[in-house]
């Protein structure tokens, strides 16, 4: 039985590493995006339990330090009772001194730990953090090559003719085949008018001339 479920557990985690290598060959950005997303998610979740442990040390402090003044409370009240004579009263107080003694003893312990505790989350947070921010550069320089290797792909393909089996020239070429047309053409009616326009101007020159010769 246990064979069994253990050619599942690796049947079960080949799928999944499978699925996650195809992932990863068609957009790995998309997935370091989401481990990124994953890791600022646990990051969160220490900060939180920072601030937990913030509010924890703080209680345990206040409950300390109320021990302690009960402590001492009773502890003078049982000199008082004691010195008054008061046997039930004095055996009372000392009786809570004693408790609120064993509390504040107890509390400081948890107190420690608890100190011990928070520098330790507050060790692991930051290192956290600056691991994150590590990884968020990693990423910018990852897209930065990406998009540089993508953009010298799409002009490769524009200007490399061999890009395009099925055409016989780039898109380059065929604009700059247009713009040598359209080109062509304008400077052809540019001068075809300015001829015309010059021929005009000389036919009215020289009939000025010959009205003039005349007379």
């Amino acid at each position: 039985m246990a064979n069994i479920f253990t050619r599942i557990k690796n049947t079960v985690l080949a799928d999944i590493n499978e699925a996650l290598e195809q992932k990863e060959n068609k957009n790995p950005i998309a997935l370091l995006n989401q481990y990124l997303r994953e890791s600022e998610q646990e990051t969160e979740r220490v900060r939180k339990l920072l601030e937990r442990q913030y509010m924890l040390k703080d209680e345990f402090t206040r409950e300390y330090q109320r021990a302690l003044e009960l402590a001492q409370k009773r502890k003078h009240q049982a000199e008082v009772a004691s010195q008054a004579g008061e046997t039930e009263l004095f055996q009372f107080a000392a009786a809570e001194t004693a408790q609120y003694e064993e509390r504040a003893a107890r509390l400081k312990d948890s107190l420690q730990q608890a100190q011990q505790q928070l520098a330790d989350l507050e060790h692991k947070y930051e290192e956290m953090k600056h691991k994150l921010k590590d990884m968020q550069i990693r990423r910018m320089e990852l897209m930065g090559r990406e998009n540089v290797t993508r953009a010298n792909y799409r002009m490769n393909q524009v200007i490399d003719n061999q890009s395009y089996s099925d055409a016989p020239y780039s898109r380059f070429q065929e604009i700059e085949s247009y713009l040598d047309r359209l080109e062509h053409n304008v400077n052809s009616s540019y001068y075809r008018n300015t001829i015309d326009a010059r021929i005009v101007q000389l036919e009215k020159e020289m009939k000025k001339n010959e009205s003039h010769s005349n007379s």
